[in-house]
């Protein structure tokens, strides 16, 4: 039970404190969520974060939001090469699909932010992207009655800071989980795939194939490992090794998952492929043997690829289209609350 009581600037909230658990319903076949100790999922911080998700006052000039970046109907990412920042800058990487990030344990292509609370605070803050102070963000608010209700809903709290903003960012994003695609409905026996589909399965788990099992086997579509993959015989960005400062690491990204891989173009750390044909063309014909830590696990890198037929490409296209969740992208949980 909420009690407004108004006044000439501030509306006074009675109320007593009493968030609701809510539990993410997963299929079987998927592992379990843990949620970090202090940030438990509740109805209210998730609606919170919803909020805050699409707030435009979140950036320097009130002109952008997390979703300007991370579109839905992208699998939440960018269809720009790179993002655009507030006063014109352009992004260094590709903006990162945002999807089944309850399963991760580091963030940013670099891997750089080991928590999703931890990486929600740097876009805001930084001067290329969003460009605002978490502390003028919550000024401009202050006497916003509607996010008033949601804070204190949310964690008890009239005064909230940084800290209860991402929590609340964080937990909305832990929600964006995609299990529903053709191939989970597949492995559930609800559902067959084409011929097609089926043979491009077998070219995926094929290591005399396309070989895609090392890295984007199994139910999430990435082992959320950092590898380079062959992209540049001379590499500008020096990816994770920028981060740790370990030589071994240089010009190493995350591995991003293939789940909704139809909606997330363009692709790669740099976006530098329009399309999944250029990507499946990449691996078949167009790896560098001789980049600089490139992954033991870039089968046939000698030769510059996997070297399968139109017809294979075409087999491990449709396959790959399987990961495709319409009802992900289309969710109203995730939409836009104003």
């Amino acid at each position: 039970m909420l009690l407004l009581i108004g006044c000439q600037k501030k509306t006074i909230i009675q109320s007593s404190y009493q968030p609701t658990s809510l539990i993410i319903n997963i299929p079987k076949n998927f592992p379990p969520i843990t949620h970090p100790e202090d940030n438990p999922l509740t109805e209210e911080g998730v609606e919170l974060g919803r909020h805050l998700f699409w707030e435009n006052k979140l950036s320097g000039n009130n002109s952008m939001s997390c979703a300007s970046c991370h579109l839905p109907q992208n699998a939440f990412s960018d269809p720009k090469k790179v993002s655009i920042a507030i006063h014109g800058d352009s992004g260094k990487r590709n903006a990162m699909v945002l999807q089944n990030l309850a399963w991760s344990e580091s963030f940013f292509w670099d891997g750089r932010s080991l928590t999703l609370e931890e990486q929600i605070l740097i876009p805001v803050l930084d001067s290329t992207e969003m460009d605002e102070t978490w502390s003028n963000f919550l000024s401009e608010i202050e006497f916003d009655n509607n996010y008033r209700n949601l804070f204190y809903e949310a964690f008890g709290t009239l005064s909230p800071d940084s800290t209860h903003a991402a929590k609340a960012l964080a937990q909305f994003v832990r929600t964006m989980v995609s299990t529903n695609s053709k191939y989970d409905r597949y492995l559930r026996q609800e559902e067959a795939l084409t011929q097609d589909e089926t043979a491009g399965l077998a070219s995926f788990n094929d290591l005399n194939g396309g070989d895609c099992f090392h890295c984007h086997g199994g139910i999430l579509g990435t082992d959320n490992s950092f590898k380079n993959n062959g992209l540049d015989e001379f590499p500008i960005d020096s990816g994770r090794g920028l981060f740790t400062e370990i030589s071994s690491d240089n010009f190493k990204f995350k591995v991003p998952s293939i789940r909704n891989i139809e909606y997330s173009a363009p692709y790669m750390h740099d976006g530098r492929f329009n399309t999944l044909d250029q990507v499946i063309n990449f691996y078949s014909i167009g790896v560098h043997p001789n980049s600089p830590n490139i992954d033991p696990l870039i089968e046939f890198a000698s030769q510059g690829g996997v070297q399968l037929n139109p017809q294979e490409r075409n087999e491990l296209k449709a396959f790959l289209l399987t990961f495709s969740d319409p009802e992900f992208i289309n969710n109203p949980n995730f939409s836009n609350p104003f």
